[in-house]
């Protein structure tokens, strides 16, 4: 009997190291590994006892993200499928919570205080549309060229959380979620006439949107990215250091821990939006470069895993969570050497933050689940 229960543990082992995909967990770790070099530089300027606090803090997130990682895989996603929609369900609820008891901080009201972690309701309902928009479209018999029909009901999924996110405010977060949406539709294949309209009317809007929905603070980032110098010490005071930061850094970098501008605090929001700017500073050009690569990989690691899919659920989920990965990526490093305004976007697997690294590990979670399966003996 003991021969036979060690032969199938055994057994499962191996089935276990030939099916997970260990490249994709490798990948990840060494953005971990950078990720957290990076804090501890970040957060070891001038105001040590306060900031040193952060990176126990976030080994503490990594240990509970890789172990929301290993369980997701091993947890068959259709599984998470039949749970998409309460998943969405409790993701708005807490959303519409944030609205009436949630914590504001910097004039924003986007966190619930859990007591011993704040909880931001919009990073994982991300995650929840992607879960919700692949389930829909799975369920379709013909996802050539989605018609407006097709459309209607995954644009009213998208625009409730847009619309709860910008009221807190936050309309960069609320512009990702538009954005991972609208890359899963793209990504499926929309009428080219409808695309056409979208555009035109999105165009139009603009005008309608910056005299009307936008707040002032939201105006003068957008001024402020045009031209920086119009508010030095006040609105472009973090597009002007953080691009300090990345020019100083030159090829190699000043060193580990010898970067002035983080240093001695002169750039902002070191540890969680400007990590980017603590890495080129740091690290240089090369250590920018090898890690932009690594998110390269990352993408084209996980799409080759969509296209080995056991079914269109999976491979619709991989495609939403690297959509989530790539803008995140897009708008943090675009904002950081002055291509993009300034938006509270972190950067995935390096920034600081419980919310985001958990969600980020959780959809990653379920990129490894799909691939785990996608052997059927």
């Amino acid at each position: 009997m003991r021969r036979s229960a060690l032969g199938s543990m055994q057994v499962q082992e191996r089935t276990f190291f030939k099916r997970f995909d260990i490249n994709l967990a490798l990948l990840i770790f060494s953005l971990n590994v950078i990720g957290l070099i990076n804090l501890y530089s970040a957060t070891h300027g001038v105001n040590v006892t306060h900031t040193s606090r952060l990176f126990s803090q976030q080994i503490f997130w990594l240990i509970a993200g890789w172990t929301v990682y290993f369980v997701t895989t091993l947890i068959d996603y259709n599984i998470i499928r039949r749970l998409s929609y309460v998943f969405y369900g409790a993701n708005i609820a807490a959303m519409l919570a944030v609205m009436f008891v949630g914590k504001k901080f910097y004039g924003a009201q986007r966190w619930l205080d859990l007591g011993f972690f704040r909880y931001q309701p919009s990073e994982t309902m991300k995650l929840a549309i992607i879960l919700v928009l692949a389930h829909i479209f799975a369920n379709k018999k013909n996802l050539r060229e989605l018609g407006l029909k097709d459309m209607l009901y995954p644009a009213i999924i998208t625009a409730i959380p847009f619309v709860l996110t910008v009221k807190q405010p936050d309309l960069g977060t609320g512009l990702l979620l538009v954005a991972i949406a609208s890359s899963m539709i793209i990504f499926i294949g929309i009428k080219r006439s409808i695309l056409i309209s979208a555009i035109l009317a999105a165009l139009i809007a603009s005008p309608i949107v910056w005299n009307f929905g936008m707040k002032e603070y939201q105006k003068n980032r957008v001024l402020t990215f045009l031209d920086p110098g119009r508010d030095p010490r006040g609105t472009g005071y973090n597009s002007i250091q953080s691009k300090i930061a990345v020019g100083s850094g030159k090829l190699l970098g000043k060193g580990f821990l010898k970067g002035t501008q983080s240093q001695l605090e002169f750039l902002p929001e070191r540890h969680t939006d400007f990590i980017f700017s603590v890495l080129s500073e740091e690290h240089g050009f090369i250590g920018s470069i090898t890690t932009f690569v690594l998110f390269i990989i990352l993408f084209f690691m996980g799409l080759k895993n969509a296209t080995q899919a056991k079914d269109r659920y999976g491979a619709l989920v991989i495609v939403g969570v690297m959509s989530y990965l790539f803008w995140h990526v897009f708008v943090n490093i675009g904002m950081v050497i002055g291509l993009l305004p300034i938006v509270g976007v972190p950067l995935p697997l390096l920034s600081y933050g419980g919310s985001s690294l958990l969600s980020t590990m959780f959809g990653l979670g379920l990129c490894s689940s799909v691939a785990y399966r996608r052997y059927l003996f």
